[in-house]
């Protein structure tokens, strides 16, 4: 692998690097040996989990890292303080493409559990930054969530599983597919 890397002028990080048991078979192969789950990695942002479909059938599962989703609410909790005192139309407008930029992004399947839980955590620190604008503010719960449902787009999962994504892009090779049977006579092809 270091080889084939230091082609194209890379390197691997030691530190970084190492051989895991992932896979379709890891969970049975490690509880035969008397070893607990599989070890989960992060890569691009997501922890990659071995899990169970309901069917039960093997699923890779990923789920946003909690190291950056916390960078990103620390993030956002200084841009609502710098923005405290803006009209709440802007700060909405702002903190929507905020959250729109974060779910275009994280927004995969089997992931919207850890989507849920950053709008709420949103939407609750958009409250603290409403309630501090003033020393006798009055928002009450009920009018940060209409401003939630008004400004801030809903969690829902934007990306298609990867098998889907990949038959679009690799349909099934079929002979002829998409070209008419073509039929051969004495007089000429009709």
């Amino acid at each position: 692998m270091r080889e084939r890397l230091a082609q194209f002028a890379l390197t691997l990080h030691p530190e970084k690097t190492r051989l895991i048991e992932f896979g379709r078979y890891a969970a049975l192969n490690r509880k035969r040996r008397g070893l607990g789950k599989p070890e989960t990695f992060n890569f691009l942002g997501f922890t990659f989990i071995c899990g169970k479909s309901r069917k039960g059938r093997f699923l890779i599962k990923r789920k946003t890292r909690r190291d950056r989703m916390r960078a990103k609410l620390v993030a956002v909790s200084e841009g609502l303080r710098q923005r405290r005192h803006w009209p709440i139309h802007e700060t909405g407008k702002w903190l929507g493409y905020v959250v729109k930029g974060y779910f275009n992004y994280h927004a995969v399947p089997t992931n919207s559990h850890a989507l849920q839980e950053f709008y709420d955590e949103i939407v609750q620190r958009w409250r603290r930054a409403l309630r501090r604008r003033s020393q006798r503010d009055r928002t009450s719960w009920d009018s940060v969530v209409k401003l939630a449902h008004e400004w801030l787009p809903r969690p829902r999962v934007l990306h298609p599983w990867p098998n889907q994504r990949f038959a679009v892009s690799h349909p099934r090779w079929e002979p002829y597919a998409g070209k008419p049977h073509v039929r051969i006579c004495a007089g000429g092809a009709r």
